[in-house]
């Protein structure tokens, strides 16, 4: 039921209805609070993709109201899609860049070959001081690949009808990033037998992640 919630743009009460006509027997407000639970562990023993050298990373963020006040959701993408990191300030700023750029490093180990944003100067000021040594490309056009990125999350968004807090879409995205990184096939041109078995192998990992906790 963790999985349902996270994996897809389901509402906790969709999720009641599903298990129910599975014949399981739970209220969404159990499901809620086993997501709040397990979730982040489950998050943390995902197998984490390996970085490369090669690696293009692409940058960007997005605006997310929470009661009323501004926020901006930054993640950073490879060329298979895959979320390294993500962070959820209340500002933008080369400062705040930076420290995403840090987090990255610290969390790869390896910087990559190539970075690829759209326009904000932050980008530029934060890779200089950072990342001097990588190439960056800064144009709209070249990110969209990023920004379609987001969709999953904008349609999670209207589904929970708005996050509640700022806190709770950090622990959210970084769920449903997990879930994403390991269920979502790289984004390359793949025959349906190769999607089926990557597929496949997620739903194992996932099996031997919930079993650490059954």
């Amino acid at each position: 039921m963790v999985w349902l919630y996270f994996r897809f743009p389901l509402s906790l009460r969709l999720v009641e209805e599903m298990l129910l006509e599975r014949g399981i027997v739970v209220s969404y407000e159990t499901i809620h609070r086993w997501g709040l639970k397990f979730g982040p562990d489950y998050a943390r023993r995902l197998q984490r993709k390996r970085p490369g050298s090669n690696d293009i990373r692409h940058l960007d963020e997005v605006v997310v109201s929470i009661a009323g006040k501004k926020y901006w959701l930054w993640r950073a993408f490879d060329q298979d899609g895959y979320v390294p990191d993500k962070i959820v300030p209340n500002r933008r700023s080369a400062k705040v860049t930076k420290r995403l750029l840090i987090r990255l490093l610290k969390k790869r180990g390896v910087a990559p070959k190539h970075m690829i944003t759209d326009k904000p100067r932050s980008y530029g000021a934060a890779r200089r001081q950072v990342m001097s040594a990588i190439e960056h490309q800064s144009h709209k056009g070249l990110n969209n690949r990023a920004e379609n990125a987001h969709l999953p999350l904008r349609k999670r968004e209207r589904t929970m009808q708005g996050f509640r807090s700022q806190g709770s879409l950090q622990r959210l995205i970084s769920i449903f990033s997990a879930l994403r990184n390991v269920f979502v096939p790289p984004r390359s041109k793949r025959p349906a037998l190769a999607i089926q078995i990557h597929r496949l192998q997620a739903r194992a990992e996932w099996k031997v992640v919930v079993g650490k906790f059954a």
